[in-house]
Parts: C-alpha cells; sequence; structure tokens
C-alpha cells in the first residue's frame, strides 16, 4: 500500500499538482542518493567506491511535492553514475509492458500519452524525462530552467527527510551484506511514506486506499508482444520527442504560468 506504482487515481492527482506547477504530464522529480557503506567487506570495496572515495550503496527515488515516494531502487554500487542506474531500474518496466494507466494531455497544441519526471543534467534525453537548460539565453528558457530547478527540489527534500528521520540511513551503514541493507532502506521508505499520509501534509481525500504492487519489477503474464516491447522502449528513449517536449513546457509556462516562478 505504501511503496507502489501509481495507480490511475493516483496519476490524476498528479497530474493536477504538475499542472498547478505549471509543468502537465509531470510525475514527480527523479534522483539518487548515495548511502555510506562503512562495513563493505575489502574485497568490495574497489565496486562499491564512487566519486565520493568511500564504498556506497545507491538508491534511486521518485518522489512528489508531497514528498511521497512513488519507486524506490536500492542495490546499485556506489562506482556507477544515475546513468547506470537508470538503466538497470524498473522504472520504465510498467510503462514498457504496457501494465501503466494511460495518460493523455495537450501541451502548447501537442498531444502526449507518457508522463515524465523532472531530472538533472546527467540523465539522457528520453521522453519520459525532463531536464533544466544548463545555459539559458533568452528570457523565456531562463524562466524554464529556474522553474524546473525549483520543482525538482522535491526530490532532494524527500532525501532530506528520509535521512532526517531515521538515523541508520543518515549514518553510514554498519551491516555486512546488502540483502539486510536492502531491506532496511525499504522499510525506512515505508515508514517515510506512512508518516507522510498521518501527518496530513497531503490532500485530505489522498489516500492510497486502492492498494497497489510493489516496486519491484512485474512477474505476471506480459501483456504486449516482444514487437510491441521493443517499440514502447524505442518511444521511452525516442529524444526527437523530448525535445518537443521541453520546447512546449518553455512555451506552456512562458505564457499560462509567467508569475509562478518570480
Amino acid at each position: 500500500e505504501y511503496l507502489r506504482h501509481p495507480n490511475e487515481a493516483d496519476i490524476a492527482r498528479l497530474m493536477a499538482l504538475g499542472e498547478k506547477k505549471g509543468f502537465p504530464g509531470m510525475l514527480g522529480s527523479i534522483d539518487c542518493m548515495h548511502w555510506e557503506w562503512k562495513n563493505c567487506p575489502y574485497e568490495k570495496q574497489g565496486q562499491y567506491k564512487g566519486h565520493v572515495n568511500k564504498p556506497t550503496i545507491i538508491l534511486e527515488v521518485v518522489a512528489s511535492h508531497n514528498l511521497h515516494i512513488w519507486h524506490a531502487f536500492f542495490g546499485m554500487p556506489g562506482s556507477h553514475n544515475d546513468i547506470n542506474v537508470l538503466h538497470r531500474s524498473p522504472l520504465f518496466a510498467n510503462l514498457a509492458e504496457g501494465r501503466a494507466p494511460e495518460m493523455k494531455y495537450t501541451i502548447n497544441g501537442h498531444d502526449y500519452t507518457m508522463g515524465y519526471y523532472l531530472a538533472d543534467g546527467i540523465y539522457p534525453s528520453w521522453a519520459t524525462l525532463v531536464k533544466t537548460i544548463t545555459h539559458p539565453e533568452g528570457n523565456k528558457r531562463k524562466y524554464f530552467a529556474k522553474a524546473q530547478e525549483a520543482a525538482r527540489k522535491d526530490v532532494e527534500r524527500a532525501f532530506g527527510v528520509l535521512q532526517a528521520r531515521f538515523a541508520i540511513v543518515r549514518e553510514p551503514a554498519r551491516f555486512w551484506d546488502t540483502k539486510t541493507l536492502g531491506l532496511i532502506m525499504k522499510a525506512c521508505v515505508i515508514m517515510h511514506n506512512m508518516i507522510v499520509e498521518d501527518e496530513g501534509t497531503v490532500d485530505p481525500d489522498e489516500r492510497f486506499d486502492e492498494g497497489g504492487e510493489d516496486v519491484q519489477p512485474s512477474r505476471g503474464k506480459p501483456t504486449r508482444t516482444l514487437h510491441e516491447f521493443i517499440e514502447a522502449h524505442k518511444k521511452i528513449r525516442d529524444k526527437e520527442t523530448h525535445f518537443q517536449l521541453k520546447e512546449d513546457l518553455i512555451e506552456h509556462l512562458w505564457n499560462h504560468h509567467p508569475d509562478l516562478y518570480p
């Protein structure tokens, strides 16, 4: 119930929230966090050492504005970057397999059928990811970059709250095996989502009574043929759609939400 894929009702609420923030079709923000592994076995330290020069394990998260975590993928060695994690993550598995609820929305006269997540600059140019503009030129692009970076802070806030609430996640991990650490992280994410709902930081009717499935990849019967699965993957990773979507969002923000991010 508290760690599952969004269902149709959830997606409708997330899209309404995204529209209020000036991003129609947005389902949240994605980013990764490194959890230091103090008791990493010596023979694994080379594999788990990354840019921080200490063994770490990576947590990939998608969070919405109320800090609810809708996706959590944990366990990749710290030597990987966000792109490597994304390629192994089950984030888009339901979408590729045809299990995700249908989405339809229009921006700047163009129709879209897939939601997207706000991401930082390291992520690839996929149709399901919207990145900021590193060196924006012109008022429209500068405004878009400011809006995207402000909205994307939701996932960074979620990481901060998760660490503030659970000292075991804030401090270096002291267990020896990754399976135990994975169970600890999953339990903390579930309790975090329970607290988010219980504290009333969401709308009174925004409950999660519908149930749902775990964030692990689905293992039921595939709903698409191999050819349809490959075509769906191509659509998810389509660069042309990515740049068209970004241009439409630039125009939408400038024309419909000019005072949302002063």
